[in-house]
């Protein structure tokens, strides 16, 4: 797993905002993450098709945990041909009247198992599928056939 570090305010200063977190750039979190993916996937069937898309979120500063989550969700949306929209709310509703709520799929702190069908991985053939990794994982194996490969999982768990 790939985590960001934060600066954490103390404790006098309390929680803070997602949109005030900031990442601890004291430490070189984007060129390790990058150097990680590259160990990963390189000999990965897609990896080289993406590379360009992806290595500039791990080389531009980043400032705000917010921000660069933003980023890499555009970046990643362009990769698989899905338009990303631009808005954002402006204050947190505690129940969706008129929306699917899905905001259980981020809670990080939450494991989230979904049965998704196997797709070729790198390390298949020591460690069989591995469900449940990223979209990272899929764009290198899946390449242009990623979204496609979404389309025809099943959202059950999304009723559960």
């Amino acid at each position: 797993m790939l985590n960001v570090p934060i600066r954490h305010l103390g404790k006098k200063e309390g929680r803070q905002k997602y949109n005030a977190v900031a990442p601890d750039n004291s430490y070189p979190w984007q060129k390790i993450h990058w150097r990680t993916l590259e160990t990963a996937y390189r000999t990965s069937p897609f990896f080289e098709f993406y590379e360009d898309d992806l290595k500039p979120i791990f080389e531009e500063p980043c400032s705000s945990l917010f921000d660069f989550n933003m980023k890499t969700i555009k970046v990643i949306g362009d990769c698989l041909g899905v338009q990303i929209p631009d808005e954002k709310t402006e204050t947190y509703e505690r129940e969706l009247s008129e929306k699917e709520d899905a905001r259980f799929l981020v809670e990080a702190k939450k494991e989230l198992l979904i049965d998704m069908n196997p797709y070729p991985q790198v390390f298949e053939e020591r460690h069989g599928f591995v469900p449940n990794l990223s979209i990272l994982d899929l764009l290198f194996n899946e390449g242009t056939n990623a979204l496609t490969y979404l389309r025809n999982q099943s959202l059950d768990f999304l009723n559960a």
